[in-house]
């Protein structure tokens, strides 16, 4: 049987609004999963910002294992892509081992936690790998490519759970939005840039994210949950916004991103929104 291609729309409340994942069954027709170079090269052909690899769980905890590629690289860990590997494994009769009917993805970060209410899909945000402040001649860096001046830096962290991120915070949402970054530049870039809604409305932050694919081309990605939930993490730790809150995403692409953060009682942090399947087939 050729593998099973299931295409899922994450982080809008509408259709055709918020981000694609591409989301293979694997495991091949009983020779094995898919050769790395393989997953890479679907990937770079699919052209989204990921593409995931969904397979049997190794670890006796996990319901599904998945990996996860973007068009240059293998990551531990991506927000969007969970979420959408976790519909599809559902959508394909999916049933979570725990009682409680949370899912356990196993992925190159470790275990992660999704709660499943209806259309809607929550993981529990993944703990740092790097976190702290940013060199201050990579912030020159980052202004350049974001062309603003350095001063427009409200203050930055790390805030790499995986993918490699860096938030930069800026003084308003108007001022992310008002970006205007540039195309190309000659080493890796994973930034994202947040900034505050006055209070009142019904969006907390509004959050862009830059990234570089393996020609060195900046891409934006419509709505990314890995840096939603270190952006959380952060704005969370130094006071800057309280739980639940929402955020958005993707309006400089056409999107209409929506992000919902929470926080349980153990103080985890829970990044969710909706997720649907719109197509689904085989790849011959």
């Amino acid at each position: 049987m050729p593998p099973r291609f299931t295409l899922v729309d994450v982080f809008s409340e509408r259709v055709f609004m918020g981000n694609p994942v591409a989301v293979i069954a694997a495991e091949g027709d009983g020779d094995g999963e898919l050769a790395t170079h393989v997953m890479q090269r679907i990937t770079r052909w699919l052209n989204l910002s990921e593409t995931t690899f969904l397979l049997p769980p190794t670890a006796p905890e996990a319901d599904y294992r998945v990996r996860i590629f973007t068009l240059e690289r293998e990551m531990p860990f991506a927000g969007h892509p969970t979420l959408g590997t976790c519909r599809a494994w559902l959508h394909a009769g999916g049933t979570p081992k725990r009682d409680d009917g949370v899912v356990v993805q196993e992925c190159g970060a470790g275990l992660v936690r999704l709660r499943v209410a209806g259309d809607t899909l929550a993981f529990a945000a993944p703990a740092l790998l790097r976190g702290g402040p940013v060199e201050e001649a990579r912030l020159d860096e980052l202004a350049a490519v974001l062309r603003i001046p350095r001063s427009a830096i409200v203050d930055a962290a790390w805030a790499d759970n995986g993918p490699g991120w860096i938030a930069v915070l800026l003084e308003t949402a108007q001022a992310v939005l008002d970006i205007e970054p540039a195309r190309h530049h000659p080493t890796r870039v994973e930034v994202g840039v947040v900034g505050p809604y006055p209070g009142g409305g019904d969006a907390a932050l509004e959050v862009r994210a830059l990234f570089s694919d393996h020609h060195g081309n900046l891409i934006e990605d419509p709505v990314t949950g890995s840096l939603n939930a270190s952006v959380a993490q952060w704005m969370l730790a130094t006071g800057r916004v309280r739980a639940p809150f929402t955020a958005t995403q993707g309006r400089r692409v056409g999107r209409d991103g929506r992000v919902r953060i929470d926080v349980d009682g153990s103080g985890t942090v829970w990044v969710g929104g909706h997720a649907r399947v719109l197509a689904e087939g085989a790849l011959t």
